[in-house]
Formats: C-alpha cells, sequence, structure tokens
C-alpha cells in the first residue's frame, strides 16, 4: 500500500533542504511550501498522510494555519516545529490540533519517530478501510441509491426476499448494479453471519469452473496435487453469488441443477456425495430467453432459478437518479482525492440527463469520476465532462415487441429523434454545429425538436423559433 507524501511548510529554505534530506533519505515522498497560504492550495490539490510546519511563518502564522487544517481535514496530523519552544506554546500547539511539538534544534531521530508515527498510523487507517470493504460493508441496501418508482419498489422487494431462503435470478445489463442487490439480500439474510462466495463465470475457463465451484480430490487432473474444496462448501451456512452465469457451459449446467434441488454433490475426479446449505443468486446480462431458444442455456435451469426475478432498471429510465447518484459519487471522489469538487453546475446536470448511458451507473461513476480529477473549481462545469461521442455509439434502438403494429410515420418520427439527440450530444446542444452536421439550417433544427418533444441541453437558449415551411425542404 503505497503511501502518499507529507507536506513540509518552512519560509526557511535552509530548513526545507535539511528536512527533506533527513526525509527522503528515509524513503519519505516530500512536497513543500514557503507559506501557510501556498500549502492550503496544495492541501486542496493533493493528498498527503500528515503535515511538518514552523509556528513562525511569514503571512499567515502556523497557529493560524494549524487551526484552518484541524477545521478543513479534521484526520490529517500535524507535526510542529519552532526555534522559540515553551511549555505554553507547546501547550497552545497541542490544544490547537497538533500531534506532537518539536523544539529547534532537534535530533533526525525525533523526528522520524513522529513521521514514523503517522506513517504507520495512515497505513492502519488504510488496511481497516479495506477489511470493512472486503467484510461487505460495501454492500448495504441504503447504497442502491436513488427515489424512482422502480428503485423504491427494487429495495422494497430486496426487504422481502432477502430473510427466505429463496433462489434468486438477477437479470439486466452490465453496470446495472446486480451485485449490489446480491450483496444486499445477503446482508439482511438469516446467513449474513456466514460467507458470502462470488464468482463470475465469465472470468474463469470452462475447464476450471467446475473445480472452482465444487472442489477436486488429488490426481483428479494434471496440476491437481492435493484435494480442494470447492466454493460451495466454502458457503456452507452461507450465499453464493454466481455471476454471469449465462456463460456456463451446458455440461456444467446440468450439475448446478443437481445441486440446486438438494444441495447434494461430488467434488471432480471423487465418488463421495457431499451435502452443503448454500442460498444460491444468479446473475447474468444475457438475454436468457434468446439463449433457451439457441440451445445455449438449460430451460429446465432456468425455470429451478427463477424462483425469485430481480430486473434492476437501466440508467436511461431512472430520470432524477442520475442527478442523486452523479452527487453520490462526487461526494465520494472529492473525499477519496481530496479534492475542492463541492457540487454540479446546472449545464453539467443537463448533459448528465441528456445522455443514454450503455454503460449504465458504471459509465455513470467514471464520468463522474474523471470530473472530480479535472475540475479546478468548486462546481463541475459541463467542460470537464466527456463528449461522449464513443459512447452514444454504442446506443441501441429498442425494436418494439413482435406483433405491435406501428405506423410508418411513428417509426421515422422515432428514428428522427434518436438521430438528433445523438448528434445533440456529440456537439454538446450546440445548435449551430448540429445543423451543420445533419445539413439542415438552424430554424429547422429546431422546428424538428420542437416536434418531436426534444428537451434542450446547456448549449439552447430560451428563444423558440418556428422556421418557414420552405425552410423545411432542406
Amino acid at each position: 500500500m503505497k503511501l502518499p507524501p507529507l507536506l513540509v511548510v518552512d519560509d526557511e529554505k535552509n530548513m526545507r533542504l535539511s528536512l527533506e534530506t533527513i526525509l527522503s533519505d528515509e524513503g519519505y515522498e516530500f512536497r513543500a511550501a514557503e507559506s501557510a497560504e501556498e500549502a492550503l492550495r496544495l492541501l486542496n490539490q493533493d493528498q498527503f498522510f500528515m503535515v511538518i510546519t514552523d509556528a513562525r511563518l511569514s503571512g499567515m502564522s502556523g497557529y493560524e494555519f494549524l487551526g484552518q487544517v484541524r477545521h478543513r481535514w479534521p484526520s490529517l496530523p500535524v507535526l510542529m516545529i519552532t526555534a522559540y519552544a515553551t511549555p505554553k506554546l507547546a501547550v497552545e500547539a497541542i490544544k490547537t490540533g497538533a500531534i506532537d511539538y518539536l523544539a529547534k534544534p532537534f535530533a533526525p531521530e525525533e523526528l522520524l519517530h513522529a513521521v514514523g508515527r503517522c506513517a504507520e498510523r495512515h497505513k492502519l487507517l488504510m488496511e481497516n478501510a479495506a477489511l470493512k470493504a472486503r467484510a461487505g460493508e460495501a454492500y448495504r441496501i441504503e447504497q442502491i441509491i436513488g427515489e424512482s418508482v422502480k428503485i423504491r419498489e427494487l429495495r422494497q422487494l430486496i426487504q422481502t426476499v432477502a430473510p427466505t431462503n429463496a433462489t434468486v435470478l438477477i437479470l439486466g445489463e452490465s453496470g446495472t448494479g446486480k451485485e449490489l442487490i446480491a450483496g444486499a439480500l445477503h446482508t439482511l439474510s438469516e446467513r449474513a453471519q456466514g460467507n458470502y462466495v462470488r464468482i463470475n463465470c465469465a472470468a474463469i475457463p470452462e475447464l476450471l469452473l467446475e473445480s472452482e465451484l465444487f472442489g477436486h480430490e488429488k490426481g483428479a487432473f494434471t496440476g491437481a496435487l492435493r484435494q480442494k474444496h470447492g466454493r460451495v462448501e466454502e458457503a456452507d451456512g452461507g450465499t453464493i453469488f454466481l455471476d454471469e452465469i449465462g456463460d456456463m457451459s451446458r455440461p456444467l449446467q446440468a450439475k448446478l441443477l443437481r445441486f440446486l434441488e438438494d444441495g447434494t454433490f461430488t467434488r471432480v475426479g471423487g465418488n463421495q456425495e457431499l451435502q452443503v446449505d448454500v442460498r444460491l443468486i444468479a446473475a447474468t446480462n444475457r438475454d436468457i430467453i434468446d439463449a433457451i431458444r439457441k440451445n445455449q442455456f438449460r430451460e429446465d435451469l432456468f425455470h429451478r432459478l427463477n424462483v425469485v426475478q430481480f430486473r434492476p432498471p437501466p440508467l436511461r429510465e431512472r430520470g432524477q437518479d442520475i442527478i442523486l447518484l452523479a452527487e453520490h459519487f462526487l461526494k465520494h471522489f472529492s473525499v477519496m482525492l481530496n479534492r475542492p469538487v463541492k457540487r454540479l453546475s446546472k449545464a453539467a446536470q443537463q448533459v448528465l440527463l441528456a445522455h443514454h448511458w450503455p454503460g449504465n451507473v458504471r459509465e455513470l461513476r467514471n464520468v463522474v469520476e474523471r470530473a472530480v480529477i479535472l475540475e479546478a473549481t468548486e462546481e463541475i462545469q459541463a467542460s470537464n465532462l466527456p463528449d461522449f461521442h464513443l459512447e452514444t455509439r454504442l446506443r441501441k434502438v429498442d425494436l418494439p415487441p413482435p406483433g405491435t403494429v406501428r405506423s410508418l410515420d411513428e417509426a421515422m418520427a422515432d428514428f428522427e429523434r434518436e438521430l438528433i439527440t445523438c448528434v445533440l450530444e456529440q456537439n454538446h446542444f450546440n445548435l449551430t454545429n448540429t445543423a451543420e452536421q445533419l445539413k439542415i439550417s438552424r430554424h429547422a433544427l429546431r422546428y424538428r425538436m420542437q416536434r418531436l418533444n426534444i428537451s434542450g441541453g446547456a448549449g439552447l437558449d430560451d428563444e423558440t423559433i418556428i422556421p418557414d415551411e420552405r425552410d423545411m425542404v432542406r
């Protein structure tokens, strides 16, 4: 786990150079500032594991600087050093929030001892956070964020189904939160104290997946040097989540079907029948009915898995949830990356609401992280969001269900609406550039947008222009 740099604040060049020599020799990364004002700017821009500051600085004093740091970054340790050491000043420094107080001149060992304590503290905090995440703290129902009708119904269904032992099948596009649903089901179940085991069926080669699931006996195949317990045994008394189950081979599907009947299985290369008590949750982003029709997925396994079905909605169908999620990710990344960004601008919100989100919540998370990294102000601007040109090409046109009667005019209007919206997104809702790309006039574009009920983005003004019919020929 890589340690962030430490920040030294001192207006004396020789002192900064001396500290740099001592700290660099011990392998610490080092940043220096000549004043408290410069140090505050650096703290806004980067992450540090501690601060070393002189008590007397030109401009803002070290004590004033210490007070600001304690207020804005309360968990960041600050070590104060001074040539004017008195018991009264030492007490004042500790009361203001310093972790320690060193008087000049001091031995290098004294400094390194204080820095080493802060480095160890930072590592322990990071390891604790990682352990909490691995322990399942990341899977709470509160983390399924949104207030749209479908999301509220989804949370209610999770709370209803979780206490049971029902097998669950989660169907939905990639990035819609299927793993969050599975984790929340385990956390809210009576099996929460048991193991929660996750397997991505698409990430493990077909020949190894059976061994990963059910284990193998010594000598079962080349490289099987000892007996290995499978993940179903590890999950005994708990829950196992099989992600991307649509990619599982049909022979292994048959063995999984048998396992689902009564929890019995045999290890690869073994004859002994074993049994475990496991709740199974499965998920896939494939069209499972299409896979059944193509003989790629067993229909009897589908019915066995499909006791309770969850279908998390794609992000494009969640309306204002897009902004709620973006604000959640903004808060997370501004803290994690130690950035000053606090909110989304109105223009940025309009761009986010207009995008189709083929990558769903995962794509939104990446977009917000990028914007937090690039943004230098407290408000994310539309200019720091992607142009979505490549993402727009991933957009899928939803075809009507078989047998649905639609007129040609309706189909053409849908196509026109889809095309204009895509080109608007590519041009950040600049009407002039969009009209040029579509080879129509700006007036004609405004008219079509009104007729097709296409809402404007950040680049549109409030003027409404209805062109002459002759203009529509273009």
